[in-house]
């Protein structure tokens, strides 16, 4: 019997499912090429939902998706929801329920794609960023004190645990051992966070021992922003903190080419895993035929690699960069030369051709 995969689409908000629409016909092309087949079953989690019941998530719906290996994730966020309800009720809630610990980011600039960055090349940014992905001052826990008044005060606390920082940790060290480089860095904030990166720097130092042939070093996050921009290529395998992650992954977007292009995923290596593009539903492109669908793409290709089909995701990712490279003029919305469904055709075509 074929192998087959069943995978949970949540289109979401704006233009999330026309970046969506043209995802899945791509990963269609390359089950259709390599032998496997994709079934899906949508959600329809998101703003509109949100206005029309109250509700982000609906009882069960976590554990519903629990039983996919694999969640497509389009774009959160409506101009009619205040901003929050919808991150917490359904992205974060789904990264902490679901434990996807590691919030996985290449940054990578493909031939043709134009950087900020004067002097640099494909061959200059090609790193990933390790992001923990359910702790620090995500989790919300914290409050207010006289809200409101001349004396309020507000906390929201940082919070790590020694389980989190080192299935994170052991996670990165694997990775960099499977790339060509096998270097590692921490980037953290160690003179300053005295108590909660001094359990980061004690655990990556104590996880490094099993992996001697990985190189190692420990960079400050704002060091470390001064050189992905400076520098980019002395960077192989970044792994950071929630927060400090959520900030660095939007400069390495831009310095791979932007949102157009950038695409994440929100891993439990054992249980159900999100795949998504980083940029948000621009709302006011939706409907319009005009936004760029390759950060989805790929996206799609991250997903194809993580269940196992590994051959599909490259040749997902070499499409994407044929289109970059010969046909797309900018990656801006409008601005591409082509319609959203035009390249997302041309990705597809590319991939069943080979």
């Amino acid at each position: 019997m074929a192998r087959s995969y069943d995978i949970a689409v949540i289109a979401g908000d704006g233009t999330g499912p026309e970046v969506i629409r043209e995802g899945l016909k791509v990963v269609r092309a390359a089950a259709g090429r390599f032998g496997f087949g994709i079934r899906t079953k949508e959600y329809d989690f998101g703003g509109e939902r949100y206005l029309r019941t109250g509700e982000t998530l609906p009882d069960g719906a976590v554990d519903e998706l629990r039983g996919f290996k694999a969640i497509y994730l389009g774009a959160i966020g409506h101009p009619g929801v205040k901003p929050g309800i919808l991150e917490k009720g359904i992205l974060l809630r789904l990264r902490f329920e679901l434990d996807q610990y590691v919030n996985l980011r290449p940054v990578k600039l493909y031939p043709g794609v134009e950087t900020p960055l004067r002097g640099k090349g494909p061959e200059d940014i090609d790193f990933v960023v390790v992001r923990e992905n359910t702790e620090d001052v995500y989790t919300g826990i914290g409050g207010f004190l006289k809200k409101g008044t001349p004396d309020e005060v507000a906390l929201q606390e940082m919070i790590y645990t020694r389980k989190g920082v080192e299935r994170c940790v052991r996670y990165a060290f694997g990775l960099a051992r499977a790339r060509k480089r096998k270097k590692l860095t921490f980037c953290g904030k160690t003179n300053v966070l005295t108590f909660a990166h001094d359990l980061w720097q004690r655990v990556f130092d104590e996880v490094a021992a099993d992996y001697p042939d990985v190189e190692m070093e420990y960079t400050h996050v704002d060091a470390t922003c001064m050189w992905m921009v400076k520098s980019p290529e002395v960077f192989d395998v970044i792994v950071t903190t929630n927060m400090f992650g959520d900030i660095i992954t939007d400069l390495g977007a831009m310095i791979q080419g932007g949102m157009g292009i950038a695409a994440g995923a929100n891993i439990n290596p054992a249980g159900t895993s999100m795949f998504e593009p980083i940029g948000g539903s621009a709302p006011k492109y939706a409907g319009k035929n005009v936004i760029n669908p390759l950060a989805s793409i790929c996206a799609g290709g991250m997903m194809l690699d993580f269940l196992g089909e590994k051959e599909a995701g490259r040749a997902v990712e070499a499409a994407v960069m044929r289109v970059v490279s010969t046909k797309v003029k900018s990656l801006s919305a409008g601005k591409m030369g082509f319609g959203t469904d035009e390249v997302g055709s041309m990705v597809a075509g590319f991939v069943q051709g080979g």
